[in-house]
């Protein structure tokens, strides 16, 4: 019998200048970046979240602690590989994500598919098991209004 467990994870940052764009382990040009202890990737963050969240194992905050300066201005990739151990350790392996970030800008459908690609990598899963799209929050809120940026994801997880 296969065991299946679900996760949900949510991450918002606000957007400052002078930081890099850091999302789905990608550099994106423009001229405001995340906030944040590590590079600030939402996108990531979010993902860690739902795996975390699947097991009951807590959250980010719980395993890169932002008082912890060993992960400031750390690679949330590197994060999300330990966190794939993780869960390996515990016999999951990760069936699929879906996730939605949402931004007013940039635009990020030139950079969707690399993203995907970069996190199936990370998660030795197939590209076609990652989904990323692109919201705008229609000029409403902080979000709306360029000041920051949030993700939404679900993860799937079964027992290996």
């Amino acid at each position: 019998m296969t065991i299946f467990r679900i996760g949900q994870g949510y991450d918002i940052h606000e957007l400052v200048e002078g930081r890099p764009l850091a999302l789905g382990g990608c550099k994106i040009p423009f001229e405001k970046g995340s906030l944040g202890h590590s590079d600030g990737d939402v996108l990531i963050h979010a993902i860690i979240d739902a795996m975390l969240g699947a097991l009951g194992m807590g959250d980010i905050g719980k395993h890169f602690p932002p008082w912890d300066e060993r992960y400031k201005g750390a690679n949330s990739l590197d994060m999300l590989a330990q966190i794939k151990g993780l869960i390996t350790q515990e016999g999951y392996l990760v069936g699929n994500i879906d996730s939605t970030i949402i931004l007013e800008e940039p635009k990020l459908a030139p950079y969707i598919e690399t993203m995907r690609a970069t996190l199936a990598q990370v998660l030795n899963v197939p590209v076609a098991n990652i989904s990323v799209k692109a919201k705008t929050q229609e000029g409403l809120g902080d979000i709306g209004q360029g000041r920051a940026l949030a993700c939404h994801a679900i993860v799937l997880l079964y027992f290996s």
